[in-house]
Parts: structure tokens; C-alpha cells; sequence
């Protein structure tokens, strides 16, 4: 059994109701669940939340709430690995035989069917335990700086000061939007950023972090530029 695991707590603080939220038309979730669906690849696609009113509009998008989400893992505090264990152990109490999961963000309407896809497909044709999506840094991390008190630069790798950017290394960050994993993983707490992982490489045009409202507006203005091409 293959399962979807969309958190979607309800105490958002910087972007208040941000997990339903209106995005070009509809509740930013509907995105996530809607991707989900069109893989093809799950055989229940559940969203996990501590909200009633988050729950109802899962559900009128299709997606399933088996349970609502325990106080104790619904705090400011609690990760994204430990809601999936909790959804994997819940499934498992009940005899499901689980044998992978994939996390997606709520706030993730860049999200592509195709990348959940070669994900699952990365990750059941290997002996990794986890595939998630990653992007490239859009500047050499080799070049970096910092900016002193006295507001004076200092290049955080000075070896680097000269190299051509051609010839440094390119280093990749989480995209913030899927997390396939198997569930003996999730369940025995394996760290997700480790050697154990596949990164699957998104183009930097289909990312966006969405923390802050200024961040929710690009995040638009990337979809509609999209939704244009």
C-alpha cells in the first residue's frame, strides 16, 4: 500500500489559514492533492490536520481524513517527519501493510505530477530509503558573503575569491515539496538529508518557498507566468 501524507496544521502564524488560503483560484492545498491524484500512485491520499475547517475543504477536494491529528504532534514545534510516522503507525495499526509514503507540502501549487512520479520510480528501482525534491542554488555557495558589523564585506570561502563560477561545484537545496520515503524508514526515524537519500533535481522556475506573504506573491506570479507558457 502506497499512501499520500499532506500536513496541514492549522496554527499558521506568519500567513494566517495559510494551508487553505485562496492561490489563483483556489485553496493552495487543492494543489497538492490534485498532483497526488493525477499520479496515479497512491492508494489512499489522506491529509493530516488538528483543523475542522482545513479538514472539510481536504475533503471536497478529494482527499481523505482518516483522523485528526493528536494535540501533541500539532504544536509550533513538532517536525514533518514525526506527522508521517504518525500516519504510517495509524495505517499499520490497522493492519494496511504500508510500504511507502510520500510527504507533500500543502503550500506547494508549483508542484509537477511528473517529478512524484520519477520520484516513486527512483526510489523503488534503488535500495535508498528516501527521494525528495531538490533545486540548484542559483549562485556558487563557494562565493558567498558575509556582511560585518562595520558593514564590510568578508567572502566565506576566500579560497574561492577568484575561481570562475564555471569551475566550482554546484550544490542543490530541499524544494520544499515531496518527500517519498519507505515506511520501515519514516517508522525507524532514518534522517531524511543523509546518504540514504536520492535528490531529484526540479528547475528553479517550479520552486518557491512559501514562508512570508511576499513569498506567497511571487509564488503567483510564478504560476501565472507558468500557466502562460
Amino acid at each position: 500500500m502506497k499512501i499520500a501524507v499532506i500536513p496541514a496544521r492549522g496554527g499558521s502564524k506568519r500567513i494566517p489559514r495559510k494551508n487553505i488560503r485562496p492561490f489563483c483560484g483556489k485553496p493552495i492545498i487543492a494543489y497538492s492533492i490534485e498532483a497526488a491524484q493525477a499520479s496515479g500512485l497512491f492508494d489512499e491520499i489522506i491529509v493530516s490536520t488538528d483543523d475542522a475547517e482545513i479538514a472539510e475543504v481536504a475533503r471536497q477536494f478529494g482527499a481523505t481524513l482518516p483522523f485528526m491529528r493528536p494535540k501533541e504532534i500539532a504544536d509550533d514545534h513538532t517536525g514533518t517527519a514525526a506527522v508521517v510516522k504518525h500516519a504510517v503507525s495509524w495505517f499499520i495499526e490497522r493492519g494496511d501493510d504500508v510500504t511507502h509514503v510520500c510527504c507533500i507540502y500543502a503550500t506547494a501549487p508549483l508542484i509537477q505530477t511528473r517529478f512524484l512520479c520519477e520520484a516513486h520510480d527512483a526510489l523503488t528501482g534503488s535500495d535508498a530509503a528516501y527521494a525528495f525534491s531538490v533545486t540548484s542554488y542559483s549562485f556558487p555557495i563557494q562565493r558567498a558573503l558575509r556582511v560585518t558589523p562595520a558593514g564590510r564585506v568578508d567572502p566565506f570561502h576566500p579560497e574561492h575569491r577568484m575561481t570562475r563560477s564555471q569551475d566550482l561545484e554546484p550544490a542543490y537545496h530541499d524544494a520544499g515539496q515531496f518527500y517519498w520515503g519507505t515506511a520501515a524508514a519514516f517508522l525507524e526515524d532514518v534522517p531524511v538529508f543523509s546518504e540514504r537519500a536520492i535528490g531529484i533535481v526540479l528547475p528553479r522556475h517550479l520552486v518557491q518557498d512559501i514562508d512570508t506573504v511576499e513569498d506567497w506573491e511571487q509564488a503567483e506570479f510564478m504560476f501565472r507566468a507558468i500557466a502562460r507558457s
